[in-house]
This record gives structure tokens, C-alpha cells and sequence, in this order.
């Protein structure tokens, strides 16, 4: 179970860092949109701050997952991100359901594997 939570947090780890870099330094080109998911990319490029927000907290909880530290603390960070993307992903962008998936089962996974270290939160 060890080797399997290894494999998973830094493969979580490198596509977290991939999407972040490839944002941050337009090494990838806007895939083309259509329909409500333009409208919604149309939004969130309007409100300026959010992506960059995103894909920041995308950079460091990758960096945090590929150098295991701080592994607890990104898994919580990035589970409303990944949440999100996988939203996005059932209702205006199908075509992407199976890695939005896999980023939030392996998510999931990273939680129940550290859930030592959530105990304490959930104590009154």
C-alpha cells in the first residue's frame, strides 16, 4: 500500500505541476470551447484573480506532493480544486471525465491514506 501511495501522490504531483507550468508559461494552447463551457471559461478569465489563484495553489500543492512534504496540508488545499474540475468535467466538458476523475479518486485516496493526521480536526 506504501508503493501505491507513492506512485499515486507523485503522479497526482507531476500533472498538478504540468497544468500549473504549462498555465503560467502558455506552453500548451487554449484548447477551443464551445457552448456553456465557453461561457463559463469567458467568466472566469473575467474575474481576473481566479486562475492564477488556481493554478497557483495547483503549483505548490504539486510541488508539495512530488517533494513529500507538506502532504496533509495539500491534500486539503486541493480538494476543492479538484472537485471543481471534476463539476466542469461532468456537466460542460465530458471529454475530460476520466482525468478529472482520476485526479479526484486519487485525491480521495492521499486523504484516507494520511487520515491519521485529520483526526485532530475532526475532534471537538
Amino acid at each position: 500500500m506504501k508503493i501505491a501511495t507513492t506512485i499515486i501522490r507523485i503522479l497526482i504531483g507531476l500533472l498538478l505541476l504540468f497544468a500549473s507550468i504549462s498555465y503560467f508559461f502558455h506552453l500548451m494552447p487554449e484548447p477551443e470551447t464551445t457552448g456553456n463551457f465557453k461561457a463559463f471559461n469567458v467568466g472566469l478569465i473575467a474575474a481576473t484573480y481566479i486562475m492564477p489563484l488556481a493554478k497557483g495553489v495547483e503549483l505548490l500543492c504539486g510541488l508539495a506532493f512530488v517533494s513529500n512534504r507538506f502532504v496533509t496540508l495539500a491534500n486539503i488545499l486541493i480538494l476543492p480544486i479538484t472537485i471543481n474540475i471534476l463539476f466542469i468535467n461532468i456537466f460542460l466538458a465530458p471529454e475530460g471525465i476520466p482525468i478529472a476523475g482520476a485526479l479526484f479518486l486519487g485525491n480521495l485516496f492521499l486523504i484516507y491514506r494520511y487520515w491519521d493526521n485529520y483526526k485532530s480536526v475532526f475532534t471537538p
